[in-house]
């Protein structure tokens, strides 16, 4: 039986990404911070897991409790800081240090494979036309601590490991069943307003880059145990685009059947100086996310067509299973 430890265990994509090994027959380290998912327990209790805690942004208590774990055969971290506000340390922390404790663990314990979950956002926010990740560059002044530091994050792995020790997903915005972050952003706007609003030329007709979370635990098992996959960094996207009108109304149709909305479009400037109000105050605050929406990043991620290539993820997905069939 593999073994994998993997970071983040009770937060959406973690979790998720448990579940995906443990389907596929792996004994998963799962590693917690705060709380504890029930579902976890559960799984604990039937011997398919186990539950360590960790705080990963200090180095001296991963190097003491990493001694007493079995070296696994992949490290997939999933922790982080996903959010588009707080102050810079923060950020610099959980999705920066983090990722350096990491790396000198797999040097030290010569473990496999690493797989870092990263961001399409590490390409910055401009208007893309189904590019490759060949094709694409980093952005070069990310107006975000969050991509600002999953750019370090990713060329620290890079120039530290050996590519055949190392695996980068880049997944979209990511969503799915219980989806806690950008569903739950989009429900809770729409929940009290009867508008939909749409910013900039593209009037809601641009791509939502979206990932679901599947798609996104199933590239994490490839990124640890598909050898073409070494080396890589790998764009997750559906296969089916959306707009982002597209995605409203999705919404809009699933948990507000009976609301109707009115679609009201402005320029990009309104919703700049919105935007700015509001992510100033979440910095200021250090929010976890914004006390309301949209907050600047948002609106530039609302406005821009950010239809990014996948086709790396298919293929890879389609050899693989033809191996397994």
């Amino acid at each position: 039986m593999k073994k994998v430890l993997i970071t983040g265990a009770s937060g959406f994509i973690g979790y998720n990404t448990v579940l995906e090994f443990v389907k596929r027959k792996c004994f998963v380290y799962a590693i917690i911070n705060k709380s504890i998912r029930p579902e976890l327990k559960e799984l604990e209790l039937q011997n398919l897991i186990k539950i360590i805690k960790i705080d990963l942004t200090n180095s001296k208590e991963i190097n003491k409790r990493f001694k007493d774990i079995p070296v696994p055969d992949a490290i997939i971290h999933c922790a982080g800081r996903a959010s588009d506000v707080g102050w810079e340390r923060e950020f610099r922390k959980t999705n920066f240090d983090s990722v350096r404790y990491l790396t000198n663990i797999v040097k030290e314990y010569h473990v496999n494979k690493f797989v870092f979950i990263s961001t399409t956002d590490v390409y910055g926010l401009k208007d893309f036309d189904g590019q490759t990740e060949e094709q694409l560059d980093y952005d070069k002044n990310p107006s975000n601590y969050y991509p600002k530091y999953k750019i370090k994050a990713e060329r620290y792995i890079k120039n530290n490991l050996y590519k055949k020790n190392y695996c980068i997903i880049r997944p979209a915005a990511v969503y799915g069943e219980d989806d806690p972050t950008i569903t739950k952003r989009v429900k809770d706007i729409m929940k009290i307003s009867p508008f939909i609003f749409h910013f900039g030329k593209f009037k809601g007709k641009n791509i939502w880059p979206l990932a679901n979370v599947k798609n996104v635990a199933f590239a994490c098992y490839l990124g640890a145990f598909f050898p073409k996959a070494q080396g890589l960094a790998i764009n997750v996207l559906d296969k089916q685009r959306i707009t982002v009108d597209g995605f409203y109304k999705m919404i809009a149709k699933k948990y507000f059947p009976q609301k109707r909305f009115i679609t009201i479009y402005l320029p990009l400037w309104v919703g700049r100086i919105i935007g700015s109000f509001i992510s100033s105050i979440s910095d200021l605050l250090n929010l976890n996310k914004p006390f309301m929406d949209p907050s600047l990043y948002a609106v530039y991620t609302i406005s821009k067509n950010l239809d990014f290539s996948s086709k790396l993820f298919y293929d890879l997905k389609r050899e693989f299973d033809l191996i397994k069939a």
